[in-house]
């Protein structure tokens, strides 16, 4: 661990058990209703979704940023940003604890907290002191497993959130994951909703389709117990964002609202920056912005995309995944046949694991004009313009760490746009290198 990683886990715990009792005061106060999402991937744009259904009709507050662990729930029920390394700044998260202690002041009625768990007893620690309503389970997958060693540990760990419901509590899980459909078995929790594609699913999707291009959205039909109704989503193009949707309206529901007053509400739903956001690139191409993390799930839904989208051809800027543990390298070698089977033409890729996907894409005979091999992510989008013609779709994608958007950026038509488009655009963000081991 490095000075400055140090520095952080000592400041970390310092701040953890006041920022915890200050947090669980103004809760027993207000007594707001909390609804904690958690799961693999697809937190944020669930979080995002359920914020714009509930808007219309509560007083609301959502984590905003990356205020989604320990730290940052606290500052969020608190409605404060972090004092950082300023002393002056966290005595000003106190001054404002004790104003909401001492008066009645106006608070949210409904907190929507997305709950990131990495490492064994995150969530146990968060549910001491977050009394949970609602809880959402997007789902379960391979992020993280460096931490738990396995599948079922992750879901264990992240399935507390429902287990620790009471009987007036609101279960809602994705039905097309076998781990998440099993939490159900173990929750008190009387009401219970499962949203996804299967057939088995309370809310289900269907027929999803682009409305004209993929430049003009999804349409999908939704079905409902006797109901069904289309919904029509302007701003998405990745099917695996409809889940995020389909969570959001089973939130609602479980809120009394209705059906097609949400439909209307989520055809503004957009996918976030470096979430499968489509961009106009170098030379006539189309990138497809997806590098504000990776996982071998998310990459797979990824690819699924690229290869529904019309191209002159297809083109892959890839980093490392991180925290795959023991799977690791099974992994980034899956990733060469996944390369082969959803029809991608040229390849970069970046990173020190993603050497194995590469040196197994020469192994299937791919040649050194289509597929390059790099450290850093500086020179991936220098070597990708040099070749970029009209009609190509470029997908990039790679774990946080591994800073593809840098990538992005030179690939953009309009790279004066970036600070607007692309995620970690901070100054703090800027500086950091990319995670290279």
């Amino acid at each position: 661990m490095g000075l400055q990683q140090q520095e952080k886990s000592f400041q970390r715990k310092i701040l953890e058990r006041p920022l915890r009792w200050m947090a669980r005061a103004v809760l027993r106060k207000y007594q707001p209703k909390i609804i904690g999402i958690t799961g693999s991937v697809g937190k944020t744009s669930t979080k995002e979704a359920i914020a714009l259904v509930l808007a219309e009709r509560f007083v609301i507050r959502k984590n905003e940023s990356n205020y989604n662990n320990e730290i940052g729930i606290p500052l969020t029920i608190l409605g404060m940003k972090t004092g950082g390394r300023s002393l002056v700044l966290w005595l000003a998260v106190v001054w404002r604890w004790l104003q909401l202690m001492t008066n009645k002041e106006l608070y949210p009625e409904i907190l929507i907290l997305e709950m990131a768990i990495d490492r064994p007893g995150d969530m146990e620690y968060l549910l001491s002191f977050i009394p949970v309503d609602i809880g959402v389970v997007t789902n379960i997958s391979g992020s993280h497993l460096e931490f738990f060693g396995t599948l079922a540990a992750i879901a264990k760990e992240k399935g507390l959130i429902l287990t620790e419901l009471d009987r007036e509590g609101v279960a809602i899980v994705n039905a097309d994951n076998p781990y998440t459909v099993k939490l159900l078995k173990k929750t008190k929790a009387q009401t219970v909703f499962s949203y996804g594609f299967d057939e088995s699913a309370t809310l289900r999707a269907e027929s999803v389709h682009w409305q004209e291009s993929m430049f003009d959205g999804l349409l999908f039909r939704l079905r409902y117990e006797s109901k069904v109704l289309p919904v029509r989503l302007p701003f998405v193009i990745a099917q695996h964002h409809i889940p995020a949707v389909l969570a959001a309206m089973a939130v609602g529901l479980s809120l009394k609202l209705n059906l097609v007053e949400m439909t209307q509400s989520l055809a503004e739903f957009r996918s976030l920056s470096g979430r499968m956001r489509p961009l106009e690139g170098v030379n006539g191409s189309v990138v497809i912005d997806d590098t504000y993390n990776s996982s071998p799930a998310s990459l797979e839904s990824a690819f699924q995309t690229l290869q529904s989208v019309p191209a002159n051809r297809r083109v892959a800027i890839l980093g490392d995944m991180l925290e795959l543990g023991a799977t690791s390298e099974r992994d980034h070698k899956r990733v060469a046949e996944w390369l082969q089977q959803y029809s991608v033409e040229r390849a970069i890729l970046v990173g020190t694991r993603m050497r194995k996907a590469y040196e197994e894409l020469l192994k299937m005979g791919w040649s050194e004009h289509q597929v390059w091999w790099l450290e850093s992510p500086v020179r991936a989008g220098e070597i990708a313009t040099q070749w970029i013609v009209p009609g190509d779709v470029v997908l990039c994608k790679g774990s946080q760490g591994m800073r593809i958007e840098i990538a992005v950026k030179t690939l953009l038509a309009h790279p004066d746009q970036a600070d607007e488009l692309l995620c970690r655009q901070s100054s703090e963000w800027k500086a950091r290198a990319f995670q290279s081991v």
